[in-house]
């Protein structure tokens, strides 16, 4: 099997039209410096990224977060095999870069030979799309009128949006949010890194809203091709009723469709559908019922990816990972 290097995979990803964000060298690379274990490999016009980590002592699992990239890729599978193998792996995730509704998903609908389907996700299955094809009338024209109003509100409240290049202030926003909203957050210097490997590329934006001069709110978003996606996003508990969060994700929509873009990726709500959504979301807030209720006014498509998908290699710490996992559900 030939070592792919990161130039190696740059060059191949480059062939591919509108990869994942989570398929890219530069993911690699931040995975990498917080923790994790990074393999790559190509055959033919298929390629995957390949994550690996230590999950529970003795216990380590392997993870393809929206991959394979490229075509037909049943020739990758063996090649996949021997470096989890290798790095003794108890199973391989797979979470493919696939919607219920792309034309791909007939292809794909149903796990590749000695896989299984997973009730496990890392990432969001469910998500919603905004369409940036549309001038910026039309955008707006797509949205619920109450979001509309809260963008023109915190237009005529004075609220600034400004990229910025420093995290400090996007973190200490980050911590009030994740006490607020009793959420884990990663490190500063994670979110640092992020934006330093993505932002050397052209492939990130920080943008912090500002209400007389102080910072209120702020979130990245990152791109690539044609499409952009909100990862993090952060707000202080002043000024809340200036409605910075609303201008900042149009500002950051402005921004992916200057780079380009025309999918922006809302990244997560409720995995259930459009009714049950609809039905609940004005008396639900946990999980990610509460940010629903915010991202649903930006006129996005609903949307569900196949997958995941785990290939086993040994039993026996599989059964033990999915009983722990059980177990930490329902603490949590």
């Amino acid at each position: 099997m030939t070592k792919v290097s990161l130039s190696d995979w740059d060059a191949f990803l480059a062939k591919i039209p509108n990869p994942h964000i989570l398929q890219t060298s530069a993911w690699g690379q931040l995975k990498v410096e917080f923790g994790w274990q990074l393999s790559h490999v190509i055959a033919g016009q298929c390629g995957a990224q390949i994550l690996i980590k230590r999950l529970l002592p003795g216990v380590r699992f392997a993870y393809i977060p929206k991959g394979p990239v490229g075509e037909a890729w049943n020739p990758i599978w063996p090649s996949v095999d021997a470096i989890c193998r290798e790095r003794h792996c108890a199973f391989l995730k797979v979470e493919p870069d696939v919607f219920e509704t792309d034309e791909a998903q007939d292809r794909h609908a149903t796990p590749p030979v000695g896989f299984i389907s997973s009730p496990h996700s890392i990432q969001p299955l469910s998500t919603l799309v905004v369409d940036l094809t549309p001038d910026e009338a039309h955008i707006l024209g797509r949205m619920k009128q109450k979001t509309r109003y809260n963008i023109n509100l915190a237009l005529k409240k004075n609220v600034v949006i400004r990229p910025q290049a420093e995290l400090d202030t996007f973190y200490q926003l980050m911590k009030i949010t994740g006490q607020r909203d009793q959420f884990g957050i990663h490190s500063l210097a994670y979110y640092q890194r992020a934006y330093e490997l993505f932002h050397a590329k052209n492939q990130c934006q920080l943008l912090l809203a500002e209400f007389n001069g102080q910072p209120i709110s702020g979130l990245i978003a990152f791109r690539i091709g044609g499409r952009a996606w909100y990862f993090y996003g952060a707000s202080s508990n002043e000024q809340r009723d200036k409605m910075p969060n609303y201008l900042l994700q149009w500002e950051a929509m402005r921004w992916a469709k200057s780079q380009g873009c025309d999918r922006y990726d809302l990244w997560g709500v409720p995995d259930a559908d459009h009714a049950t959504l609809e039905a609940n979301f004005a008396t639900r807030s946990d999980g990610l019922w509460g940010v629903y209720r915010f991202k649903r006014g930006f006129g996005g498509e609903l949307m569900r990816s196949l997958g995941p998908w785990d290939r086993i290699y040994n039993p026996l710490l599989y059964r033990l990972y999915s009983i722990w996992l059980k177990y930490r559900n329902v603490e949590a």
